[in-house]
Protein backbone atom coordinates (compact mmCIF):
# COMPACT_ATOMS: atom_id res chain seq x y z
CA UNK A 1 0.00 0.00 0.00
CA UNK A 2 1.41 3.64 -0.99
CA UNK A 3 3.03 5.11 2.45
CA UNK A 4 0.23 8.11 2.16
CA UNK A 5 -2.61 5.81 1.93
CA UNK A 6 -1.89 3.63 4.98
CA UNK A 7 -0.69 6.31 7.09
CA UNK A 8 -4.22 8.42 6.00
CA UNK A 9 -5.91 4.84 7.27
CA UNK A 10 -3.94 4.27 10.40
CA UNK A 11 -4.14 7.70 11.84
CA UNK A 12 -7.73 9.11 10.00
CA UNK A 13 -9.85 6.38 11.59
CA UNK A 14 -12.64 8.89 12.91
CA UNK A 15 -13.44 12.50 11.88
CA UNK A 16 -11.86 14.29 14.80
CA UNK A 17 -8.86 12.10 13.47
CA UNK A 18 -8.81 13.12 10.40
CA UNK A 19 -9.84 16.90 10.98
CA UNK A 20 -6.11 16.96 13.04
CA UNK A 21 -4.13 15.15 10.66
CA UNK A 22 -5.43 18.18 7.79
CA UNK A 23 -4.37 20.33 10.28
CA UNK A 24 -1.08 19.13 10.48
CA UNK A 25 -0.69 18.36 6.56
CA UNK A 26 -1.92 21.84 5.99
CA UNK A 27 1.23 23.65 7.89
CA UNK A 28 2.82 26.16 5.65
CA UNK A 29 6.11 25.24 7.08
CA UNK A 30 6.51 21.90 4.96
CA UNK A 31 6.65 24.24 1.94
CA UNK A 32 9.59 25.10 3.04
CA UNK A 33 11.34 21.40 2.62
CA UNK A 34 13.39 20.81 -0.94
CA UNK A 35 12.57 18.00 -3.41
CA UNK A 36 15.52 16.15 -2.30
CA UNK A 37 14.64 15.89 1.56
CA UNK A 38 11.39 14.74 -0.07
CA UNK A 39 12.77 12.03 -2.53
CA UNK A 40 14.67 11.01 0.55
CA UNK A 41 11.85 10.80 2.85
CA UNK A 42 9.82 9.17 0.35
CA UNK A 43 12.64 6.25 -0.28
CA UNK A 44 12.63 5.60 3.57
CA UNK A 45 9.07 5.29 3.97
CA UNK A 46 8.75 2.65 1.13
CA UNK A 47 11.97 0.65 2.12
CA UNK A 48 10.59 0.84 5.75
CA UNK A 49 9.30 -2.45 6.61
CA UNK A 50 6.84 -1.26 9.19
CA UNK A 51 3.56 -1.86 8.92
CA UNK A 52 1.62 0.79 10.52
CA UNK A 53 -1.47 -1.07 12.30
CA UNK A 54 -1.78 1.58 15.22
CA UNK A 55 -1.47 5.31 15.60
CA UNK A 56 2.70 6.24 15.46
CA UNK A 57 4.12 7.49 18.74
CA UNK A 58 7.37 8.83 17.24
CA UNK A 59 6.79 12.15 16.22
CA UNK A 60 9.69 12.42 13.58
CA UNK A 61 8.14 8.97 11.79
CA UNK A 62 4.97 11.19 11.71
CA UNK A 63 6.69 13.91 10.24
CA UNK A 64 8.08 12.42 7.68
CA UNK A 65 4.58 10.92 6.63
CA UNK A 66 3.15 14.28 7.00
CA UNK A 67 5.92 15.30 4.12
CA UNK A 68 5.24 12.55 2.11
CA UNK A 69 1.55 13.42 2.27
CA UNK A 70 1.37 17.09 1.92
CA UNK A 71 4.38 17.14 -1.22
CA UNK A 72 4.06 13.80 -3.55
CA UNK A 73 0.76 12.47 -5.21
CA UNK A 74 0.05 8.88 -3.99
CA UNK A 75 -1.19 7.85 -7.50
CA UNK A 76 1.59 9.04 -9.65
CA UNK A 77 4.30 8.83 -7.22
CA UNK A 78 5.64 12.17 -8.46
CA UNK A 79 6.16 15.46 -6.54
CA UNK A 80 3.60 17.95 -6.34
CA UNK A 81 5.04 21.23 -7.72
CA UNK A 82 5.21 23.35 -4.24
CA UNK A 83 2.28 26.16 -5.40
CA UNK A 84 -0.29 23.70 -5.47
CA UNK A 85 0.30 21.69 -2.72
CA UNK A 86 -2.08 21.64 -0.13
CA UNK A 87 -0.34 23.84 2.75
CA UNK A 88 -0.46 26.17 -0.32
CA UNK A 89 -4.24 26.14 -1.79
CA UNK A 90 -5.55 28.27 1.47
CA UNK A 91 -2.93 31.10 1.67
CA UNK A 92 -2.89 31.55 -2.09
CA UNK A 93 -6.47 30.79 -2.52
CA UNK A 94 -8.04 33.44 0.48
CA UNK A 95 -6.32 36.16 -0.69
CA UNK A 96 -7.30 35.68 -4.10
CA UNK A 97 -11.10 35.15 -2.83
CA UNK A 98 -11.10 38.44 -1.25
CA UNK A 99 -9.58 40.52 -3.92
CA UNK A 100 -11.98 39.14 -6.50
CA UNK A 101 -14.76 40.30 -3.53
CA UNK A 102 -13.44 43.82 -3.90
CA UNK A 103 -13.80 44.51 -7.54
CA UNK A 104 -16.69 46.80 -8.51
CA UNK A 105 -15.55 46.69 -12.11
CA UNK A 106 -16.49 44.20 -15.05
CA UNK A 107 -13.07 44.34 -16.51
CA UNK A 108 -10.98 44.18 -13.10
CA UNK A 109 -13.67 41.47 -11.91
CA UNK A 110 -13.01 39.31 -14.69
CA UNK A 111 -9.04 39.66 -14.84
CA UNK A 112 -8.87 39.01 -10.39
CA UNK A 113 -11.50 35.86 -10.62
CA UNK A 114 -9.32 34.52 -14.15
CA UNK A 115 -6.50 34.17 -12.10
CA UNK A 116 -8.63 32.56 -8.87
CA UNK A 117 -10.25 30.15 -11.08
CA UNK A 118 -6.86 29.19 -13.02
CA UNK A 119 -5.18 28.39 -9.81
CA UNK A 120 -7.63 26.29 -7.88
CA UNK A 121 -8.27 24.38 -11.46
CA UNK A 122 -4.57 24.12 -11.81
CA UNK A 123 -4.71 22.21 -8.14
CA UNK A 124 -7.71 20.05 -8.94
CA UNK A 125 -6.07 19.11 -11.77
CA UNK A 126 -2.78 17.82 -9.84
CA UNK A 127 -4.45 17.15 -6.89
CA UNK A 128 -6.72 15.04 -8.10
CA UNK A 129 -7.46 11.07 -8.26
CA UNK A 130 -5.76 9.10 -10.94
CA UNK A 131 -8.08 7.54 -13.43
CA UNK A 132 -8.58 4.27 -15.32
CA UNK A 133 -7.68 5.20 -18.64
CA UNK A 134 -5.18 7.72 -17.66
CA UNK A 135 -2.52 5.77 -19.85
CA UNK A 136 -4.54 4.78 -22.66
CA UNK A 137 -4.46 8.06 -24.29
CA UNK A 138 -3.51 11.98 -23.40
CA UNK A 139 -6.08 12.39 -20.40
CA UNK A 140 -3.82 15.25 -19.02
CA UNK A 141 -4.49 17.38 -22.33
CA UNK A 142 -7.95 17.27 -22.50
CA UNK A 143 -8.40 18.13 -19.12
CA UNK A 144 -6.04 21.25 -19.80
CA UNK A 145 -8.20 22.33 -22.63
CA UNK A 146 -11.08 21.96 -20.91
CA UNK A 147 -10.35 23.47 -17.86
CA UNK A 148 -9.01 26.64 -20.14
CA UNK A 149 -12.55 26.67 -21.27
CA UNK A 150 -13.95 26.29 -17.88
CA UNK A 151 -11.83 29.45 -16.31
CA UNK A 152 -12.72 31.68 -18.81
CA UNK A 153 -16.07 30.85 -18.53
CA UNK A 154 -16.57 31.32 -15.20
CA UNK A 155 -14.54 34.39 -15.34
CA UNK A 156 -17.01 35.75 -17.73
CA UNK A 157 -20.50 35.06 -15.38
CA UNK A 158 -18.73 36.11 -12.17
CA UNK A 159 -18.15 39.42 -14.28
CA UNK A 160 -21.31 39.46 -16.26
CA UNK A 161 -23.94 41.30 -13.31
CA UNK A 162 -21.38 44.05 -13.72
CA UNK A 163 -21.65 43.98 -17.59
CA UNK A 164 -25.49 44.30 -17.55
CA UNK A 165 -25.86 46.52 -14.86
CA UNK A 166 -23.24 49.01 -16.50
CA UNK A 167 -25.08 48.39 -20.11
CA UNK A 168 -28.81 48.89 -18.80
CA UNK A 169 -27.60 51.72 -16.37
CA UNK A 170 -29.30 49.84 -13.45
CA UNK A 171 -28.74 52.41 -10.98
CA UNK A 172 -31.53 52.25 -8.22
CA UNK A 173 -30.62 50.91 -4.35
CA UNK A 174 -32.56 47.34 -4.97
CA UNK A 175 -30.47 46.70 -8.15
CA UNK A 176 -26.96 47.45 -6.63
CA UNK A 177 -27.83 45.41 -3.56
CA UNK A 178 -28.51 42.47 -5.70
CA UNK A 179 -25.95 42.70 -7.92
CA UNK A 180 -23.17 44.35 -6.04
CA UNK A 181 -23.79 42.61 -2.95
CA UNK A 182 -25.81 39.15 -2.93
CA UNK A 183 -25.52 37.68 -6.40
CA UNK A 184 -21.40 37.36 -6.57
CA UNK A 185 -21.11 34.92 -3.70
CA UNK A 186 -23.70 32.14 -4.88
CA UNK A 187 -22.08 32.78 -9.02
CA UNK A 188 -18.96 32.60 -7.56
CA UNK A 189 -19.12 29.22 -5.71
CA UNK A 190 -21.18 27.74 -8.12
CA UNK A 191 -18.64 28.44 -10.73
CA UNK A 192 -16.04 27.56 -8.09
CA UNK A 193 -17.92 23.77 -8.14
CA UNK A 194 -18.08 23.85 -12.00
CA UNK A 195 -14.60 24.05 -12.65
CA UNK A 196 -13.39 21.21 -10.23
CA UNK A 197 -16.47 19.29 -11.97
CA UNK A 198 -14.86 20.22 -15.42
CA UNK A 199 -11.37 19.25 -14.87
CA UNK A 200 -11.99 16.24 -12.85
CA UNK A 201 -14.72 14.99 -14.86
CA UNK A 202 -12.49 11.95 -16.17
CA UNK A 203 -13.13 10.33 -12.84
CA UNK A 204 -16.33 9.98 -13.04
CA UNK A 205 -16.95 9.28 -16.60
CA UNK A 206 -13.82 6.48 -16.22
CA UNK A 207 -14.00 5.63 -12.86
CA UNK A 208 -11.27 5.26 -10.09
CA UNK A 209 -9.65 2.42 -8.51
CA UNK A 210 -10.83 1.56 -4.91
CA UNK A 211 -9.02 -0.65 -2.20
CA UNK A 212 -10.16 -3.15 0.24
CA UNK A 213 -9.41 -2.30 4.06
CA UNK A 214 -5.66 -4.27 2.67
CA UNK A 215 -4.48 -1.52 0.17
CA UNK A 216 -5.37 -4.08 -2.76
CA UNK A 217 -7.08 -2.68 -5.94
CA UNK A 218 -10.47 -4.55 -6.23
CA UNK A 219 -11.57 -2.34 -9.02
CA UNK A 220 -12.75 0.22 -10.55
CA UNK A 221 -15.85 2.49 -9.54
CA UNK A 222 -17.35 5.47 -11.41
CA UNK A 223 -19.80 5.63 -8.61
CA UNK A 224 -16.31 6.53 -6.41
CA UNK A 225 -15.09 8.88 -8.81
CA UNK A 226 -18.55 10.72 -8.77
CA UNK A 227 -18.97 10.79 -4.69
CA UNK A 228 -15.00 12.41 -4.95
CA UNK A 229 -15.70 15.12 -7.15
CA UNK A 230 -19.15 15.94 -6.17
CA UNK A 231 -17.74 16.23 -2.41
CA UNK A 232 -14.66 18.01 -4.03
CA UNK A 233 -16.98 20.73 -5.76
CA UNK A 234 -19.36 21.05 -2.71
CA UNK A 235 -17.01 22.18 -0.32
CA UNK A 236 -15.15 24.85 -2.55
CA UNK A 237 -18.46 26.25 -3.70
CA UNK A 238 -19.24 26.60 0.26
CA UNK A 239 -16.00 27.59 1.34
CA UNK A 240 -14.91 30.06 -1.66
CA UNK A 241 -18.93 31.52 -1.58
CA UNK A 242 -19.08 32.26 2.28
CA UNK A 243 -15.97 33.71 1.72
CA UNK A 244 -16.57 35.98 -0.89
CA UNK A 245 -19.45 37.11 0.75
CA UNK A 246 -17.62 38.15 4.17
CA UNK A 247 -16.01 41.15 2.81
CA UNK A 248 -19.47 42.41 1.92
CA UNK A 249 -21.09 41.84 5.20
CA UNK A 250 -18.02 43.01 6.95
CA UNK A 251 -17.98 46.63 4.59
CA UNK A 252 -22.19 46.79 5.53
CA UNK A 253 -21.29 46.80 9.52
CA UNK A 254 -18.67 49.14 9.51
CA UNK A 255 -20.77 51.67 6.99
CA UNK A 256 -23.62 51.69 9.63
Amino acid sequence: MDPNLRFWRTEGQSFFQRFLLWVDVLDPLLLLKSSDEIRRTRLLLQNSEKTLSEPIQNDQTKQAFLLSLSSVHPDTDKIIPVLFRPPAFLPISLPLVITSSLQFRAKQTFFSQFVFHMYTTGFALLNGNGTAKAEEYSLQQKQIFCGLGAITYAACIGALPLVFMNRYTLKSSLTQLVIRKLLPAPLFGLMSAFTVAVVRSPEFENGIEVMDSNGKVVGVSQKAGEKAVKETALSRAVLFGTTFFLPAVLTYFVER
